[in-house]
């Protein structure tokens, strides 16, 4: 049926944490997936003391990213020191068609919640596990973050400029790329259990899954022995290559060229239209060779320009540029208003939130995003007693026994 969600039927237990993990169960949720995401009070997820927090003041439900990563879900809150909250882990199992966690390889086991453990509850569940490095080999036990993963899969090495340190690429960077791969993995073990009624265990190591982004670093080193290094913004290819300033305080502008038609516009457009002929720049070789002289010359013209209209000019002669864009802009740009990519969810202490959107749009079955931010314990009573059909007398007893929390 058209506008129906295509996951509607999909339900999933979500013992995720951080971004890798959640973000992966937060695009089944945004085509319909049924996700009770399970956490505590006495341990926070660690992204909810992480930033952009709400009036720049940091607490458990401030934080604007743990929203981002969690809206669409269920959350309910447990005490897993509690013996009860084990029976109510228990029984959501059974409800279950996929369970998901990203602790280190010891914490599911420990509890008593290991695959092994489950298939004994449930035979054809299916869980995801997965953690920085995978569930076995000897760095399997390794915990951290994905800006660690991003150093040990060789992404900070080349990256920076040649006379500083590894700079790195921004942020946790394979927190990023692994949640496509944790969602693609779920919904390919959904299609094998709809055609064999068998379930598995998916472990997917959050390194590895973004490791083929160094693919062509890794296959100059296999062929020709090459060991890339830090460049800065140059490029082997695309020669200019750079980040220029632009008018006014902190305003810049990003120009790459690759081909000759664009070489020879970008000349014309800065007032070197010499250039364009000049033997020293015939090749992209030569170009490479003399680019501190093309970087000064692409700089006095963008520092004279506000950068979006550089930006219009440089791209009404089609040369590849764009205004780098503060966050502020970033917010207003018509592009992603048109998309709808910002959504506003109800908050009980801040009014709203801000997430973003579906990053990718069906025309039958489009995503749904909205309703209230995922704070703690919202979904309590709604999981206990519509998902599970406790008792009130039940949900009463687990209360005074500080399980939900």
């Amino acid at each position: 049926m058209e506008n129906e969600r295509p996951l509607a039927d999909v339900k999933v237990l979500d013992f995720m944490w951080a971004m890798a993990g959640p973000g992966s169960t937060r695009i089944l949720a945004d085509y319909g997936a049924t996700i009770v995401r399970v956490e505590s009070t006495t341990r926070f997820d660690a992204v909810r003391m992480v930033g952009p927090f709400h009036d720049g003041q940091p607490g458990p439900e401030s934080s604007g990213l743990f929203y981002n990563m969690n809206t669409g879900k269920l959350p309910v809150t447990l005490n897993m020191s509690k013996a009860q909250s084990k029976e109510v882990i228990l029984d959501l199992v059974r409800w279950a068609d996929v369970v998901t966690e990203s602790f280190s390889p010891r914490a599911m086991k420990a509890w008593g919640l290991d695959y092994a453990a489950l298939r004994q509850v449930k035979p054809d569940i299916i869980m995801l596990s997965t953690c920085l490095m995978g569930q076995t080999g000897p760095l399997a036990k390794f915990a951290g973050f994905g800006n660690l993963a991003a150093a040990i899969s060789g992404f900070f090495d080349p990256t920076g400029w040649p006379d500083r340190a590894p700079a790195g690429p921004f942020g946790a960077y394979t927190d990023y790329i692994a949640p496509w791969y944790n969602a693609a993995a779920i919904l390919t073990a959904l299609e094998y259990k709809r055609r064999t009624g068998q379930g598995q265990h998916i472990d997917l190591s959050q390194a590895e899954a973004s490791l083929h982004f160094m693919a062509p670093a890794l296959l100059d080193y296999t062929a020709n022995g090459t060991v890339q290094s830090r460049a800065g913004n140059d490029d082997r290819n695309y020669t200019p290559h750079g980040v220029y300033p632009a008018a006014g305080n902190d305003a810049w502008i990003a120009v790459a060229t690759q081909t000759e038609a664009q070489w020879q516009a970008l000349c014309r457009v800065i007032e070197r239209p010499e250039w364009a002929s000049d033997e020293r720049f015939a090749t992209v070789e030569g170009r490479r060779a003399h680019g501190d002289e093309i970087d000064a010359a692409i700089s006095a013209w963008t520092s004279r320009h506000d950068a979006f209209g550089a930006e219009s000019r440089l791209q009404q002669d089609r040369v590849p540029a764009s205004a780098v864009r503060t966050m502020h802009q970033l917010y207003q740009d018509p592009q992603l208003l048109h998309r709808e990519h910002f959504v506003d969810l109800e908050h009980p202490q801040h009014g709203t939130t801000t997430v973003e959107g579906s990053r990718f749009k069906l025309s039958r079955t489009p995503a749904q995003v909205g309703g209230a931010a995922a704070t703690l314990g919202r979904e309590n009573q709604y999981v206990l007693e519509k998902i599970l059909g406790y008792s009130e007398e039940k949900i009463t007893e687990l209360v005074s026994a500080e399980v939900l929390e």
